[in-house]
């Protein structure tokens, strides 16, 4: 403010300068101290540099036109410059703590100028002049530092006599490391200093170089080309530095600051330039590994452009080691000399052996196309893109198994042979035959192929042998489990299931590791799903049962991931761990096609069940709890509407069929839209309908036997709109099997009902007899147990023929099924557990196997 003496003339000028100096402060600085700075760390270059960049900061069109040659002629610092000049500013702010004797400052950029020649070297990079001419100078400081006066150390303060002992200890171990640089440095400097500076000419005359073959053809660039990579290192790509540019490439990997993409293109580079087949071999070795290390994370998928490259190197690959039978690539080799070209005539044997693997390239190949798959949305175009890939993956796969038979590798061959199998087992003739299509038209064939004349299940059969000969109980096992899955498929139901039985696997599964027990939970449910197309419905019904009584069947099929297990919430790395094992989209089995299956089976089996018992105790003796349960609820309901659910249909069709409406039932079961997706829907649901009507007989007969003395079997024909002679079949098999008391009169043509009514004793005693039943086979179970008795498949050195142990295995089977006969055939051996309700037919296979 100014006074009233001044005037307002007075005040403008005097705000001028104060206005000036913010000014100034905000553009030039004002501070000496900082403009000096400034000026010592910025280069004439550094100015050229930045005077474009201030006129034309915002404008889109600042490097056309007119400015294009100051552009072109613009000199811009490599990566290499900028850390030789921090370097250097480093060692400046040493130089002015050194002339306060401040060596805490001084620790602090010794420590920042220690990790600037760390990056250095791992950037493979030499060792700059100024650092070892540094360490030396900061040597002699610290000597004269300490011998100058021995009062000295007392008079500094605390930190400071510290941090003079701290930068003693750490220049002492930092000479030590670079011993052999320094020696040479205080031998010759001006030698040291010229060797150095020949790793910088090829980065002067790069840029110039790069503009002259932009402009050429880039076919006609020369061999002896030297290129300059992100770290400014000069790297020659000619054959005869193939192998010294891979050593630092294989030197590089891992590390944290390593640019991968960089370390590809140079790797594709030498494998343009290299000549002989050893050469090639340990480029792509290097090369398919620097491609799988290119996404280091877990949970994300390799990207498909990455991984079709991947792909055809190892094609590449294997077709070189296929044509030159003199090299042979192994995970185990002696060790050799990296640096040195080798050939046949070089090696005692006539054979190259290299170090390396092409099953683990093929494994993760195959691992990665199913992470991809796992990781893109299933309802879009992008899924069906990337799995058309499948065919290029295939083919690699069987030119990988033409490989090792071709060298009689068994061990990874064996490996190989289950990752084909595993492509096809579960997939459609169609899509077998395409998949085979382009193994038939390629140049390198395995021995097993499938040709014109051939079914899918002989191709199946034979690589199951295979693997069925090798000795990996795991791949044994796991090729059991294909072969039945693929039995099931195609509707051979009888062969899937006593292939099931004879292996034992029901009592050795829970051993197994996960994806195996994945496999054989799939395997059960298409097994399952393949009786009810046959059929089959109350072994399609037992079948299904163990699965559906867990209620986690998603889960069990690695077709979905749930939140709870046991009450207790999964921890983040369970439910990572579970997705990882989650199958691709394409391989699921649809849930609730299979839940249809499952209930409309129960149905068909607990309804006649209801119908035919009387007392209460009996009730509570239920096949399927999860259908009573639905059906329980359903029965609660006070209002009913229209069916909308899958569910919905099956209980109000359960219903229509306890009262005898078998027409409503199957109008309900039919127009359940599911079934278009089974393949014969139409023969399904013409199957469906035979057996309502066959199931409604039964349900009318328990229901009304006690109310009639004889039925008539013509009668009972015109109103289920049956056959009389299959009316007749049907009551005869009822007599049999004492389920229906009564006698069949042909001459009259009519049933005959005879009334027994069980006194309680009698009821009591048929309970205890079931318990008493039930108590044998569970000692039984732990007498075996006990006595370590095996009759697993997999565990048997005879391979499943049979011994002592064996026959005994027989006889409770046949114990079992006297005892299943007499209650209808409830349990038809141990083997079959995981099917009760087969009865004696089952065991009698299992004995017949056996």
């Amino acid at each position: 403010m100014s006074s009233d003496d001044e005037g307002p003339k007075q005040a403008a000028p005097a705000a001028k300068p104060a206005m000036s100096r913010f000014l100034k402060s905000g553009g030039d600085s004002d501070s000496s101290d900082e403009s000096s700075d400034d000026e010592e760390e910025m280069s004439d270059d550094d100015e050229q540099e930045a005077k474009p960049k201030q006129g034309g900061r915002f404008l889109h069109g600042a490097s056309s036109g007119e400015e294009s040659d100051e552009d072109v002629k613009r000199v811009v610092k490599s990566a290499k410059d900028k850390r030789l000049d921090d370097m250097e500013a480093t060692g400046k702010a040493m130089d002015n703590a050194l002339k306060i004797n401040d060596w805490v400052a001084i620790s602090t950029e010794f420590d920042k100028l220690v990790r600037m020649a760390q990056r250095q070297q791992n950037v493979a990079e030499p060792v700059p002049p100024f650092y070892l001419r540094t360490l030396i100078d900061l040597e002699k400081s610290l000597n004269a530092a300490v011998a100058k006066d021995k009062e000295s150390k007392k008079k500094m303060n605390a930190s400071n006599a510290r941090a003079l002992t701290a930068v003693k200890q750490k220049v002492k171990k930092v000479a030590k490391e670079f011993e052999s640089e320094l020696k040479r440095y205080q031998e010759d400097p001006e030698a040291f200093e010229r060797d150095f500076q020949a790793t910088f000419v090829p980065e002067v005359a790069a840029p110039a170089k790069t503009k002259k073959a932009k402009k050429g053809d880039e076919d006609e660039e020369d061999e002896d080309f030297t290129t300059v990579g992100k770290g400014g290192k000069a790297i020659q790509f000619t054959p005869e530095s193939i192998f010294k540019n891979l050593q630092v490439v294989q030197e590089a990997r891992g590390k944290k600051n390593t640019d991968r993409a960089e370390q590809i293109r140079i790797l594709e580079k030498l494998l343009e330039v290299a000549v002989t087949p050893y050469q090639k071999i340990r480029v792509l070795l290097a090369l398919i590994a620097s491609r799988f290390d290119y996404n280091s994370s877990v949970a994300t998928h390799m990207p498909p452009e990455l991984w079709l490259s991947a792909q055809k190197e190892v094609d590449q690959l294997i077709a070189i080691v296929a044509e030159e039978p003199a090299y042979s690539i192994q995970e185990i080799t002696e060790d050799y000399d990296e640096l040195v070209e080798r050939s046949p005539e070089t090696e005692k044997d006539g054979i190259v052996r290299i170090r390396g693997s092409v099953i683990s390239f093929v494994d993760r190949l195959d691992d990665e196309f199913t992470k991809s798959l796992q990781n893109i949305d299933p309802h879009g175009t992008e899924y069906v893109d990337r799995l058309k890939d499948e065919k290029v993956l295939y083919s690699t796969i069987c030119r990988a198994q033409a490989l090792y038979e071709k060298n009689k590798q068994e061990e990874p061959l064996g490996r190989v042979v289950m990752r084909r199998l595993e492509h096809i087992y579960s997939k459609p003739d169609p899509v077998v035959v395409a998949l085979e299509a382009t193994v038939a038209s390629g140049d390198l064939k395995p021995s097993v192929i499938l040709s014109s004349d051939d079914q899918t299940s002989s191709l199946i059969h034979s690589l199951c042998v295979h693997l069925y000969k090798s000795g990996n109980s795991l791949l044994r096992t796991r090729a059991m489990l294909c072969h039945i899955y693929h039995y099931a498929l195609h509707n051979d139901f009888h062969t899937a299931r006593d292939m099931l039985l004879m292996s034992h696997l029901q009592e050795s599964i829970h051993n197994a590791d996960v994806a195996t027990q994945i496999l054989y939970n799939r395997t059960v449910v298409q097994l399952g799903l393949s009786a009810f197309r046959c059929g089959l419905i109350k072994e399609a019904q037992a079948t299904l049962q163990d699965i559906f009584a867990t209620q986690r069947v998603k889960e069990l099929l690695a077709q979905g991931v749930h939140q709870q297990r046991y009450n207790q919430v999964l921890s983040p790395e369970q439910e990572k761990a579970e997705r990882q094992r989650q199958l691709p989209f394409h391989m699921h089995i649809n849930t609730e096609l299979l839940e249809a299956a499952f209930l409309v089976s129960s149905m068909l089996v607990e309804i006649p069940l209801l119908a035919s018992i009387d007392s209460e105790d009996q009730k509570r003796k239920v096949i399927s709890k999860p259908f009573r349960r639905l059906l329980d609820f359903a029965d609660r309901q006070v209002f009913t509407g229209p069916p909308e659910s899958t569910r919905d249909h099956i209980m109000q069709a359960s219903k229509a069929l306890q009262n005898g409406e078998w027409e409503k039932c199957r109008d309900l079961i039919q127009s359940i839209k599911i079934w278009s997706l089974m393949p014969e829907c139409a023969a399904v649901k013409e199957m469906l309908a035979k057996r309502i009507q066959e199931e409604g007989l039964r349900t009318y007969l328990f229901t009304y036997a006690p109310h009639y003395r004889t039925l008539s079997l013509s009668l009972l024909a015109k109103t289920f709109s049956i056959s009389l002679r299959s009316v007749t079949s049907l009551v005869s098999k009822m007599i049999w099997t004492e389920e229906l008391a009564a006698a069949l009169d042909q001459s009259a043509g009519v049933v005959v009902f005879n009334r027994v009514e069980l006194t309680r004793t009698q009821q009591l005693a048929q309970t205890l007899a079931d318990k008493v039943n039930a108590m044998v086979e569970q000692s039984e179970k732990s007498l075996d147990q006990r006595l370590g008795v095996s009759n697993t498949w997999n565990d048997r050195p005879d391979g499943g023929k049979g011994d002592k142990r064996g026959e005994q295995t027989q006889e409770r089977n046949r114990r079992g099924d006297r005892r299943g006969g007499a209650r209808g055939g409830a349990r038809g051996g141990r083997g079959a557990r995981f099917a009760q309700g087969l009865g004696s037919q089952m065991a009698g296979n299992t004995q017949r196997n056996r």
